[in-house]
């Protein structure tokens, strides 16, 4: 475990996380925000990219797991993104469409933000957002983030939503885990 909240645990993702997760990012309704929903090799290779950020960086985006059945729901996480120029902390998130509405992406992003801040020492954090994802914003929004900038990001207009340590407003009581990062 890397990260618990009110209602979720946050692990780092496995192999045997293959079916849930292509729940969440084979589905379009969850994935209207990407180019193309992903297939089933597209899955085991987001897998195995952030397991090897877990080795590389000791952060990636984790398996969501909700604490009262142990199923896997989604993924959020902490993955370093090259924008404009600048290496830069993001908290992403996906979430079921079947599970979204609920808040888990808040809570968990909530989470993130404050690992970044309190664990890791970051003094910014960034979600990177299309306009026209409204349920992501509001995300961003109700943890704190602003837009700062827009940008085009792999030839996709998005919105830079950031927050500095000294700004945030965690909403949280997350545990942290005890990982060593």
């Amino acid at each position: 475990m890397i990260l618990e909240t009110q209602r979720l645990l946050l692990r780092e993702m496995t192999l045997s996380d293959l079916d849930a997760l292509l729940l969440v990012l084979g589905d379009v309704e969850s994935m209207r925000y990407y180019p193309k929903p992903f297939d089933r090799e597209m899955v085991e290779k987001w897998i195995d990219r952030h397991r090897c950020n877990y080795a590389q960086h000791g952060l990636g985006l984790w398996a969501m797991v909700l604490k009262t059945t142990g199923e896997v729901i989604g993924d959020c996480g902490l993955v370093w993104q090259e924008v404009e120029g600048n290496r830069e902390l993001e908290i992403g998130y996906h979430v079921r469409s079947d599970q979204q509405m609920q808040g888990y992406a808040t809570e968990a992003a909530s989470a993130c933000q404050d690992y970044a801040f309190n664990v890791l020492g970051s003094a910014r954090v960034i979600s990177l957002i299309r306009p026209e994802n409204i349920p992501s914003c509001r995300v961003a929004e109700k943890n704190g983030l602003k837009v700062v900038q827009e940008t085009l990001w792999r030839n996709i207009p998005h919105y830079i939503y950031a927050v500095q340590r000294s700004e945030s407003k965690l909403l949280t009581t997350s545990n942290l885990g005890s990982r060593e990062v």
